[in-house]
Order: C-alpha cells, then sequence, then structure tokens
C-alpha cells in the first residue's frame, strides 16, 4: 500500500492535449475515483499511472520513489478492466493464481493466497467453474480476485462494471466498497457514472479537457462544486443566471429573470453588479400550493406545472416560473409523493431555502 502522487503532469497525442498540469495526490489506502466525461483524460491518467504510457511533462511518484522509466511489471499495481480480460480456457482457480504463476510463487503460499482471494470476493465455491459458466458479476468478482491476490500496492480499476446491468452495477458496488475495506489496498477508479462515484468513493477528482476541476469527498464536490461544470455534471441543478444586487456579511442577493434569489453564502470578493449563476438542486425546490404561506426569509417564485413524472418514492415535475414576458423551467424533485400529486397546469409556489442556493461566477 502506498500513496501516489502526480505532478503537473501533461500527456500530448499529436496536436490533442489529453491531460494538461495535471496534479492530484492518493493517500494510503484511499479509494480515488477519477470521474469525467468521455475524452476527458481520466483513463490516459490512470494509463500513466499504471506506466501503460509515458507523460510528457511532470512527474508520478508512488511514495517518494519517481515512477519514470519503472515499467508496468515492476509498479506492484493490480489492474482491472472494463472487459474482464479472463482467460476463457482456464478455471477460475487458474485465472486467478495467473500473476502468481508468473512471479513463481511457491506452490503451498500460491494455493493459499489463491483461497483467500477467493474467500474474499465471496467465489470460493466456484474454484473449478470456467468464465463461461459465470455471470457478468461473478466473471467481475474473479478479476478482481485476480488483481488483488498478487498483494499489489495500488488496484487500478478502469469502468470495471459498464458492462453489467443496473442491479448487477449496485450489487457491484457494494462489493468491491466492502473488499476495499477489508483489503485496504491503495485503489485509484476510473467512471463516468457519476451515482457510482458518489456512493463508493473516498474521494473524487472531477476531470474535464484534461484539466481537474475539483477534487473533494462525494459529499462536498455536490454540495460546494467549483464552478458551473461540476455544478451540471454531478447530478442534476437548475441554473439560474444574474447578477449581485447586493452582499451583506458574505450573503449574497442575486438578481435573476425570476427575481431577487438570496444565499446564506458566495464565493469572496463579490461585488455588485457582478455576474454570477444560482445553482439549486431539484430535490432542494419545495413545491406548494399556490396560495401557500411562505416563512420569512426563504425564496419564492410563483410558477406552473409544465409536466410531472412520477416514481415512486419520488415525483419530478417541470416547473414554468413567471420571467417578465418569459418562462424559465425549473426541476424539482418531491419525495415521499404519497397518493397525492400535482397536476399539469396547476398554479404552485416554489420555496428555496437560501442555504441551497450555491453561487458561481460565471
Amino acid at each position: 500500500m502506498v500513496s501516489i502522487h502526480l505532478v503537473e503532469v501533461s500527456k500530448l497525442f499529436g496536436a490533442i492535449r489529453a491531460l494538461d498540469r495535471v496534479t492530484v495526490d492518493v493517500a494510503r489506502g484511499e479509494l480515488f475515483f477519477l470521474l469525467g466525461p468521455s475524452g476527458c483524460g481520466k483513463t490516459t491518467c490512470l494509463r500513466i499511472i499504471a506506466g501503460f504510457c509515458d507523460p510528457d511533462e511532470g512527474q508520478v511518484h508512488f511514495d517518494e520513489r519517481p515512477m519514470a522509466g519503472v515499467p508496468p511489471h515492476q509498479r506492484n499495481t493490480g489492474m482491472v478492466f472494463q472487459n474482464y480480460a479472463l482467460w476463457p480456457h482456464l478455471s477460475v482457480y487458474d485465472n486467478v493464481a495467473y500473476g502468481l504463476n508468473l512471479r513463481r510463487v511457491a506452490a503451498g503460499e500460491k494455493r493459499e493466497r489463491v483461497q483467500e482471494a477467493l474467500r474474499v470476493v465471496r467465489m470460493e465455491a466456484h474454484a473449478e467453474r470456467f468464465p463461461n459458466q459465470l455471470s457478468g458479476g461473478q466473471q467481475q468478482r474473479i478479476a478482481l480476485a485476480r488483481a488483488l491476490v498478487i498483494r499489489p500496492d495500488v488496484l487500478l480499476l478502469d469502468e470495471p462494471l459498464s458492462n453489467l446491468d443496473a442491479k448487477l452495477r449496485l450489487e457491484m458496488r457494494r462489493e468491491i466498497r466492502r473488499i476495499h475495506r477489508e483489503v485496504g489496498v491503495t485503489a485509484v477508479y476510473v467512471t463516468h457514472d457519476q451515482t457510482e462515484a458518489l456512493s463508493m468513493a473516498d474521494r473524487i477528482a472531477i476531470m474535464n479537457a484534461g484539466h481537474i476541476e475539483q477534487i473533494g469527498t462525494p459529499r462536498e464536490v455536490y454540495t460546494s462544486p467549483a464552478n458551473a461544470f461540476v455544478a451540471g455534471f454531478i447530478g442534476e441543478t437548475n441554473f439560474l443566471e444574474g447578477e449581485v444586487a447586493e452582499v451583506t456579511d458574505g450573503a449574497p442577493v442575486v438578481l435573476t429573470g425570476v427575481g431577487l434569489i438570496r444565499a446564506s453564502a458566495g464565493p469572496a470578493g463579490l461585488k455588485v453588479g457582478e455576474g454570477v449563476l444560482c445553482s439549486v438542486r431539484p430535490e432542494s425546490v419545495d413545491v406548494l400550493d399556490g396560495n401557500a404561506v411562505v416563512a420569512a426569509g426563504l425564496n419564492c417564485l410563483r410558477a406552473k406545472v409544465q409536466s410531472s413524472m412520477y416514481l415512486g418514492g419520488t415525483e419530478e415535475f417541470e416547473l414554468a416560473a413567471d420571467a417578465g414576458d418569459d418562462q424559465i423551467l425549473i426541476k424539482a424533485v418531491m419525495q415521499n409523493p404519497g397518493e397525492y400529486g400535482r397536476e399539469v397546469g396547476d398554479q404552485v409556489t416554489v420555496v428555496i431555502d437560501p442555504r441551497h442556493v450555491v453561487v458561481l461566477r460565471r
């Protein structure tokens, strides 16, 4: 188990700058996610950590040890691929033992380590089966066991759940999290799935066009996004564009197309007249009756229900808020809607707590 340090790492493929001065520190034993859209550079970053390609600029260290010139097989990393990459002609046992055979581990120790790896992924009973006799989820467990059996300093996972159906993905999220806690290895996990990252990661680096936009815990990046890209990429949000009308003790009031929106906090140094975006998550939008009485200090808008979607535990609404001659659409999510819903055309009162308004510079 080691820490990983990328310092000002850049990588070019012809005229394309896949990574642009990326700096990341991964702590020992951390489950660290690289999250971003396709083409953002996250897989290139993982390949550089693994040693499959070299950076054009910058440095990579495992603890204090520089990785420049160190080939992949000498970095003691375990890799879990998107397509599992199991040998179809080998049994589960032999697939897991493959890396130990290359390392010429003695037979007795090899047997103990394979059995322990299969125990960790809960596949002991399947040791004599072949990959084509296993489900997708079971094959992914074997791929994990094969990566763990060599006792890697770093475990690297490249979109390992993308080929599974929704139910299996949910199951494997829990399993990977459990396995990581049990083994305690430093792990770097690449995905484009926001829910996957939020539900599993210790910390997340959000990437865009070769840059790191923000690094933080799942709660930090969701509730306190660094910029509009992060706010829009992590989950869903409503953006209300406007200008700062006043700032009192760090709490801004923003003039938007739907009126004044108050926030309990904002970026340091905001000035009156500065252009900003107000980000409001759909679950932070309360939808009340049109004649509801609203407590002082809350943001209150009038709107009409444009559409609704009942999903059992939640109900989603698209609301048209009055904005002079125009309308601004706001998405809202009601938890536990019960038997009573809102109908299309209903006049409603939209309430937003200032604590849930995130003000971002444009």
